[in-house]
């Protein structure tokens, strides 16, 4: 069986995440183009410097939760199956996933990693500081100023967009955990699934694409995963 696992905001906010933005259409209390676009980081860089210095230091005050260790041990299980396997796409930036036991090539950020920097010339990513602004050297060309976050922004190509479509074509099981169904691409994964594949979304209510899935579960994916995940291993051992 290939299964697919698509993850957004919902299942970091059950650790204490704040979700992208709220309903005033701002990112801890910043207008999401100033802090989320490239236009925004040449403006004001600094800004920019800050805003995700806060966002790696509250990452240090949260913790995994049921939701991200039950994916992992599904994704675990699969690994050592000749008969199954899953992968997990994330529209998630933080490293709870990775903390709720995955390691790094299992994780797939689609919209990249806030515990990372990258260089703008070489396009080289590194592992970031806590604290990351245009004074930091950057470690392959030895230059400060030419370190931005490791960050998918407005109007720029997610990330693994090619290999999630081509897993997306064979899939067998789909489970969108957390997501809104508002931000694309990841909102037309699941009708990039072939008509054989069960599409399963678990969310605290239900979403606009909604009527595409087959399931709909309703609650805390922390709630409701473990129990699933356990069933779903049952079924295919």
């Amino acid at each position: 069986m290939n299964i697919v696992i698509l993850t957004g905001a919902g299942i970091s906010a059950e650790s204490g995440i704040k979700t992208f933005r709220d309903a005033n259409g701002l990112w801890e209390n910043h207008a999401v183009e100033d802090v989320a676009s490239p236009e925004g980081f040449s403006r004001d860089p600094q800004l920019v410097y800050r805003f995700y210095n806060a966002r790696r230091a509250q990452l240090q005050e949260v913790a995994d939760n049921p939701a991200h260790r039950s994916i992992a041990k599904l994704i675990n299980y699969c690994k050592n199956s000749t008969k199954h396997h899953a992968q997990l796409i994330t529209q998630n930036v933080d490293d709870l996933h990775e903390r709720g036991g995955l390691k790094d090539q299992d994780v797939w950020h689609m919209h990249g990693e806030l515990k990372k920097m990258r260089c703008q010339k070489s396009a080289q990513v590194f592992t970031s500081p806590l604290h990351l602004d245009e004074k930091t050297l950057c470690p392959c060309c030895h230059q400060a100023g030419n370190l931005r976050p490791h960050i998918v922004w407005f109007g720029e190509i997610p990330f693994y967009l090619e290999e999630a479509f081509s897993l997306l074509n064979k899939c067998d099981l789909f489970l969108s955990v957390g997501t809104s169904g508002f931000v694309y691409p990841a909102a037309q994964f699941v009708s990039m699934t072939p008509e054989t594949c069960r599409r399963v979304e678990i969310n605290l209510n239900d979403t606009q694409i909604s009527p595409v899935f087959d399931q709909h579960l309703t609650g805390k994916a922390g709630d409701i995963l473990p129990d699933y995940v356990d069933e779903l291993m049952e079924g295919l051992s």
